[in-house]
């Protein structure tokens, strides 16, 4: 199994915290990618060092989560995750801990994380510690609890999600109890905040196998959000086709869902999971554009463009390709590669030029629509003197 070393910058803090005579260890996800051959993004270390000896420690440091052991150290203008030694109890709202308490010893530690690949140290002389068998598991391809899978997703329902995520990130399987405890446990996710469960589900829509939010789905864990399940043996298999956006595979789940009878329509269902204004009036105006004929041409594409923007355009092109083949995408992307008008910011005349001929207000919005409707028919025509030559005999007429 390959193990990429870690920064400098990284070992120095394992190696300033053991000179004081600190236990010092990688830990969580660092660990896994590593193992894993993977570069991590960001590095957690957990210590015997209590928060304000580390701060003594570390001439940068930054009380970032000091409420439950974490301090941020600041080296070399990066940054490393510092908590020390804890156990956790009471969880009252199936989310976070009641009480923190730190604790002396490192396998106390590693015993409350979530996963057996989430939970495997790693001090500086690269000796791995792995109590819970974390390392066999990724050999294995297999996503475990650590201890008791029903206690651990009481204690945090969003770890449910998490363990579908991280199947579908590493293309791994669920090992049979974990699975069965989620199918258990799932209605503790009605309890989870808006914000978790989309900021999950975006994760894992942007995974290699998006269409695992099918096992979501019938496991219950998005029953708060859904008119109804999927029908039995419906796939969510589409969403792969789709170019890994965020804003397409919004929108393609949207249209899956709501074609299976699961949501009233898009913007109902983005709302209820907070998503963003810009994502909800994409993935609304995408589908809009699906219940419409399909386009028939490059003029059919510009009122589109005109009428919806370009990014709602983009959506439904990348979607209707998705569900039905074809090349719409292609023609969408001709037409915006012509640099033929079809919106008022590209016609050659402005509002301020039909005001020298009189019009005013409604009159002035109807021409310049008429004028933009002419250029959308005929394109080679969008010239500002046989526009406004246009303008004035459709006035005097």
């Amino acid at each position: 199994m390959p193990v990429i070393r870690p920064p400098k910058y990284v070992r120095s803090v394992l190696t300033a915290l053991q000179a004081r005579g600190h236990l010092a260890y990688l830990v969580g996800g660092c660990v896994r990618d590593m193992l894993m051959g993977v570069h991590p993004h960001d590095w957690d270390v957990c210590t015997s060092a209590l928060p304000e000896q580390v701060c003594g420690i570390f001439p940068h440091t930054l009380p970032t989560g000091i409420r439950h052991g974490t301090v941020t150290v600041l080296v070399e203008k990066k940054q490393v995750e510092v908590t020390t030694f804890r156990s956790e109890t009471g969880y009252s709202d199936h989310r976070h801990p009641d009480a923190v308490s730190y604790v002396g010893d490192l396998t106390t530690d590693l015993s409350r994380r979530d996963f057996t690949i989430n939970a495997i140290a790693l001090p500086a002389d690269g000796l791995v510690v792995d109590p819970f068998g974390g390392v066999r598991d990724i050999e294995q391809k297999l996503i475990r609890c650590v201890g008791d899978p029903d206690r651990r997703f009481e204690e945090d329902a969003l770890r449910m999600f998490r363990a579908l995520r991280f199947s579908a990130k590493l293309g791994f399987r669920l090992e049979e109890e974990t699975a069965a405890a989620i199918a258990r446990q799932a209605p503790l996710a009605a309890g989870l905040s808006s914000e978790r469960v989309r900021d999950e589900l975006e994760k894992l829509l942007l995974s290699p196998q998006p269409e695992r939010i099918d096992e979501l789905i019938a496991a219950g864990l998005l029953d708060a959000y859904l008119l109804q399940r999927l029908p039995e043996y419906t796939s969510l298999y589409r969403l792969n086709a789709v170019q890994r956006k965020a804003l397409f595979r919004w929108a393609m789940l949207c249209e899956l869902l709501e074609e299976q009878g699961c949501i009233r329509a898009a913007e109902d269902f983005l709302l209820r999971l907070r998503l963003d204004s810009r994502t909800i009036r994409c993935c609304s105006d995408c589908a809009a554009i699906l219940r419409l004929p399909a386009p028939g041409g490059p003029k059919d594409w510009k009122r589109l463009l005109n009428r919806f923007g370009t990014e709602a355009a983009i959506c439904a092109a990348r979607c209707r390709d998705a569900l039905q083949g074809g090349s719409s995408y292609r023609a969408l992307r001709a037409v915006l590669n012509s640099g033929e008008c079809f919106s008022m910011k590209h016609l050659a005349v402005t509002g301020d030029d039909l005001l020298s001929l009189g019009l005013r207000g409604p009159a002035l919005g109807a021409m310049l629509q008429f004028l933009l409707d002419y250029v959308i028919e005929f394109p080679e025509n969008n010239r500002r003197e046989l526009l406004l030559s246009l303008a004035r005999d459709s006035e005097e007429n």
